[in-house]
């Protein structure tokens, strides 16, 4: 499983964390204020946003210094090994836990590669792995029956890595309430008691205290947040995927077996089920309990195999298969999802003034330009009012969306944005980012195109004598947005929407060959799209024009 989890590092959060977690090892103390970005001064746009930008540069301080130091001991490579292997526990964790309660080891087995086939997806350098992780070792502690010492010195750990730590708090109270609910002895239920609030008391011992409750409930209220994919509900009833067929398995087995289930295990199972339904980035917490509560509660019988000898062999070939396909043990840095080039031209060409970015790439130009210069927005999300003008930027509602004009000008005037460093498009949704394309408008000579390659384009405004500026703008940045979407989908083909998109916009212009060739590259990898196929279909029967 460690090889499952070894993939390149793509998460575009890990480059902030890295760089703070070096910060705070080179000046001794926490990023307060924020050292990296130079909009955070911004006001407070909701009651408790303060609170919320000072637990956001704090709550994970521990682990981001772990990470700074095994990247120093290890490079790229060992920070892969470290998520692997992180990841790897929580899934040994669940199958040791399953065979025990079940007391068959295939079970255990079984539930292991249940847990691997949703945590897959969560193959990223973040702190938040620790607070997964420590559900699992809170819950084999607390089944196992010993070791009850081992939960405060954890506990403070844990609220010193994430922010998640109240998860310990809920795995606490699940078998403190069923030591009232099955009346056990007063001996066994003192140890856990004193050992459970001993935990909850030191988990107190953080930068935020017990003030993560109340800063939990403001992230609800951000409307910065309701637009991050991780805070959205799971997608469940459409195709199956691990997370909603462990969810529905588990909701069935404990109701079909009701009358022996556990009540910690009723109760952990509703806790996880509700915090999942709430927000993607929960799923994890499913994964890991519902293959145990399916292997302790399965309420048939199924014969054991007798012989499991072909297992190794067809285990190592498919270990073999994987690898050939350069799935297994990618201890690189995915070089597609970062702007490289973009950050070597910023530091040496040292263009004046605030630079502008897009979100998605703020972590990686914090990690490269910082102390030099300092970004405008990143996934840390400390200001309401920042994320509000960045899209305002971005798309210029309200505004004609290919100009540099209206709410937009008056925007970037007010920070003062003397360069934009930029992808073109969001993967995800596949849509354009009108931004790039005002800037590079014919119509205007504000802004001119400085650098350009598959990753990002840097535009500089009033660009000094000397500057190399790249001519013919607009019909670079469109050939750009062509290259960067065929580049995107190579190496993530599971999101290919940015090529139906720009086959949409070259269509609305008439240039058939590029909508076509754009179509193509979408249909190979999303071939059940009718409407997709049917447009295809027309432009072959119309044939092209060019352009």
């Amino acid at each position: 499983m460690v090889g499952l989890f070894s993939t390149e590092i793509a998460d575009t959060d890990f480059w902030w964390h890295l760089r703070t977690g070096q910060y705070i090892v080179e000046s001794h103390g926490l990023p307060v204020p924020d050292p990296f970005a130079y909009t955070t001064s911004a006001p407070p746009a909701y009651p408790g946003e303060a609170q919320v930008r000072h637990f956001n540069l704090t709550h994970e301080w521990l682990s981001q210094v772990l990470m700074y130091a095994v990247y120093r001991v290890g490079g790229f490579p060992g920070i892969v090994l470290m998520r692997a292997l992180l990841l790897a526990a929580l899934c040994g964790l669940a199958g040791w836990l399953a065979a025990r309660l079940s007391g068959k080891f295939y079970a255990g087995i079984a539930a292991a590669c249940a847990t691997a086939s949703v945590l897959a997806s969560f193959a990223a350098d973040r702190p938040g792995v620790v607070s997964f992780l420590g559900v699992a070792v809170f819950v084999c502690l607390l089944e196992g029956r010993r070791g009850w010492w081992a939960l405060p010195p954890l506990a403070l750990v844990w609220a010193n890595c994430h922010g998640g730590f109240p998860l310990g708090w809920l795995v606490l109270g699940a078998y403190c309430g069923e030591s009232l609910i099955r009346r056990s002895s007063w001996r066994e239920s003192r140890r856990l008691w004193l050992a459970a609030a001993l935990a909850i008391a030191v988990s107190g011992i953080n930068p935020n205290g017990f003030g993560v409750v109340s800063t939990v409930l403001a992230y609800r209220r951000s409307p910065m947040t309701a637009n991050l994919i991780e805070w959205r509900p799971p997608k469940l009833w459409g195709d199956p995927y691990g997370f909603d067929i462990l969810l529905y398995a588990a909701a069935l087995v404990l109701a079909l077996s009701w009358r022996r289930v556990r009540p910690a295990h009723w109760i952990l199972f509703a806790a996880f089920a509700a915090a999942s339904l709430a927000a993607f980035r929960n799923t994890p917490l499913v994964a890991f309990l519902a293959p145990v509560l399916i292997a302790a509660y399965f309420p048939f019988r199924l014969p054991a195999p007798a012989d499991l000898e072909w297992a190794a062999p067809v285990a190592a070939a498919m270990a073999v298969a994987a690898l050939a396909q350069g799935r297994f043990l990618q201890l690189r840095v995915a070089t597609w999802t970062i702007p490289a080039g973009a950050a070597d031209y910023l530091l040496e060409h040292h263009p004046g003034g605030p630079i502008l970015n897009t979100y998605e790439q703020g972590g990686y130009l914090i990690w490269r330009l910082w102390p030099a210069a300092r970004v405008f927005i990143d996934g840390r999300g400390l200001s309401e009012t920042v994320y509000r003008d960045y899209n305002q930027i971005l798309y210029n509602r309200g505004s004609a969306a290919d100009a540099v004009a209206g709410p937009r000008q008056e925007l970037l005037n007010r920070y003062g944005v003397r360069v934009v460093v930029m992808n073109t498009m969001d993967y995800v949704s596949g849509s354009i980012y009108p931004l790039a394309l005002a800037l590079a408008n014919p119509a205007g000579d504000e802004w001119q195109l400085v650098y350009d390659d598959r990753q990002a384009v840097v535009f500089e405004r009033g660009a000094p004598a000397g500057t190399a500026v790249l001519s013919n703008k607009l019909g670079r940045l469109l050939r750009h947005m062509d290259n960067e979407c065929a580049a995107y989908i190579e190496n993530a083909p599971d999101y290919p929407l940015c090529a139906r998109t720009l086959a949409r916009y070259w269509l609305s212009y008439q240039v058939k060959d590029e909508a076509r060739r754009m179509l193509q590259l979408y249909l190979a990898h999303a071939p059940r799209d009718e409407e997709a196929q049917q447009l295809l279909r027309d432009l072959d029967r119309a044939g092209s024009n060019g352009r």
